[in-house]
């Protein structure tokens, strides 16, 4: 019984250059994929590490140290975060 297939309703169009072509076919090639299943393949690759990439967040050294620290020891709120948490509150 073969997958059910998913109904594919939008469109995405490109201009390329020749050059730029003839890399994806023959990569699609080398995959055994269609030039269409490749493109959608590696674009969808590269949406999805752009999105992780924006939603992680990665620090090094001591800026994760001080990340660490304000987690761990936070500072005392000044009048201004005083003052908005005051005009955020629930009444």
């Amino acid at each position: 019984m073969p997958a059910a297939r998913v109904k594919k309703m939008d469109r995405l169009e490109a201009r390329i250059s020749p050059v730029q072509k003839k890399i994806i076919e023959r990569a699609a090639s080398l995959r055994g994929t269609s030039v269409t299943d490749f493109v959608l393949s590696a674009a969808q690759q590269a949406a999805m590490e752009t999105i992780r990439d924006f939603e992680m967040l990665s620090l090094g050294g001591k800026a994760s140290q001080a990340f660490v620290d304000a987690l761990l020891n936070p500072p005392a709120p000044n009048a201004a975060l005083r003052a908005a948490a005051k005009r955020h509150a629930p009444k």
